[in-house]
């Protein structure tokens, strides 16, 4: 088990007061080697702790007096100290599979880790899931979860993650929720494989057994020009119309029998469709929105909030790591930096920079948008050359494909502006920073926060 690494000691914080430093390794907490920082959480509530720590290869002790539930001021390198739980699935709708070779290798890392569907909102197969973990689970009530479902049908299951387990490993969702744990579902939807007549199978019985589920969030197949599976494909507009059917018929269903709609359909199946995504109400408080689901009807009421003079976070961020105070954020949540200052006085248009999907979504609002900011806007898409396929949205857009659509700009341009969430930290998904991408633009280029409000004051005249 490796040890993590202290990344910063907040001032004034009890960790301050007695020493501790960035670099140096926490051991144990009061004799104990905690395996994740659930469990470090739960160790350092205690008032009076001795922490094992190794200081430049050197161990040390280190004794610390606070009051009961006080945190102790440090930002932890890891959120699972000893292994992640990988995953021994080979879905080939799985997007680590649709990579190209010589990306980041992280990237390729598949984790099935029920820690991190709970830290982060990762989405969990329960292959890997035991009885200790579903004790352990149950005990500390580590909800929500997230669990992949695709389909019910044992077969379908079981072929559609290349693992025998996958016929039965849906027992320990029963299990979940018989104990009253808060578990989201998610359904990555395949053409000719679990859509239309297996996923409306799928949802007659997830609203039988499983009807106490929070949400079950439907998507689409995502396939790059990478994809090697012979089966693959992407949803033609006629069978995203028909699959939206049938969720929708079983929101009605679900909203008569359980007295919700609990089915929610990802925005990208109603844009495949050609169809007006739903009101506020179908999303039934956006539990899903970080899977994409309720995005485009979120940033409407949040343009029109903002229209009403109102100010509000909208949807919540997936996951308990913010409510820990040493849990790195990872991944996409990874803090942004704005890659160039914007010059006092910059005249011309702003420009907001997005994917295909983005650029249809926004579209319809760009005259409120103008009114809000009091600024000429226009839309530059990019589409996503480096993926392919039906790849088109604005989290996947990568540095090289943003870097030669700006470059080839040649309309007035004062600023360029983008979402973050193609970004980790300031470096995009091919390693690209957000510095070199904007050393091609004729203006500025920020990123910010995928808001109307952030949106509407970075570009505000």
């Amino acid at each position: 088990m490796s040890h993590p690494t202290i990344l910063e000691v907040e001032p004034g914080s009890p960790a301050a007061g007695a020493g501790l430093s960035a670099g140096d390794e926490l051991v144990a907490v009061n004799g104990v080697a905690p395996v994740d920082v659930i469990e470090y959480q739960q160790l350092i509530d205690d008032p009076e702790l001795d922490l094992d720590l190794v200081r430049l290869g050197n161990p040390m002790r280190v004794a610390i007096d606070k009051r009961p539930g006080e945190p102790l001021g440090i930002r932890l390198s890891s959120s699972i100290f000893d292994r992640v739980q990988t995953c021994d699935n080979h879905c080939e709708f799985c997007f680590i599979y649709q990579l190209p070779p010589g990306m980041r290798q992280s990237l390729y890392l598949k984790d099935d880790d029920y820690r991190l569907s709970f830290l982060y909102g990762n989405f969990t197969t329960l292959t890997r899931f035991t009885e200790l973990d579903l004790a352990r689970v149950i005990e500390e009530k580590l909800g929500p979860l997230y669990v992949s479902i695709h389909a019910t049908d044992p077969d379908v299951r079981a072929d559609m993650l290349r693992n025998p387990r996958g016929a039965t490993s849906l027992r320990w969702l029963r299990g979940l929720l018989e104990h009253d744990i808060d578990v989201h579902g998610q359904i990555v939807l395949c053409p000719d494989v679990n859509a239309g007549e297996v996923l409306d199978s799928t949802c007659a019985e997830i609203v039988a057994r499983y009807g106490t589920l929070a949400s079950v969030g439907i998507v689409p197949l995502g396939v790059s020009r990478y994809a090697t599976g012979m089966s693959l494909r992407a949803h033609t507009p006629p069978e995203a119309a028909a699959d939206l059917d049938i969720i929708e018929a079983w929101q009605e269903t679900a909203l008569r029998h359980i007295g919700r709609r609990l089915f929610q359909a990802s925005d990208e199946l109603y844009l495949m469709a050609g169809r007006e995504v739903p009101v506020t109400a179908t999303y039934e408080g956006f539990p899903q929105h970080e899977n994409g689901i309720g995005m485009i009807r979120a940033f409407h009421d949040e343009v029109a909030r903002l229209e009403g003079g109102s100010h509000d976070d909208g949807p919540q961020i997936t996951g308990e790591w913010r409510t820990i105070q040493s849990a790195p954020a990872t991944g996409y949540r990874a803090p942004t930096v704005t890659a160039t200052p914007i010059r006092a006085g910059v005249v011309g248009p702003a420009v907001i920079v997005t994917g295909v999907y983005g650029a249809r979504a926004l579209n319809p609002l760009l005259p409120r948008l103008e009114a809000l900011a009091g600024r000429e806007l226009r839309i530059l898409e990019i589409p996503n050359d480096f993926f392919g396929g039906n790849v088109a949205v604005a989290g996947l857009l990568v540095g090289q494909d943003v870097e030669r659509v700006l470059r080839a700009d040649s309309e007035p341009a004062g600023l360029y502006v983008m979402a973050d969430s193609a970004l980790k930290g300031d470096v995009f998904l091919d390693d690209m920073s957000l510095t070199q991408v904007a050393a091609a633009a004729s203006a500025p280029l920020i990123a910010v926060a995928p808001s109307a409000e952030s949106l509407v004051k970075a570009v505000a005249a």
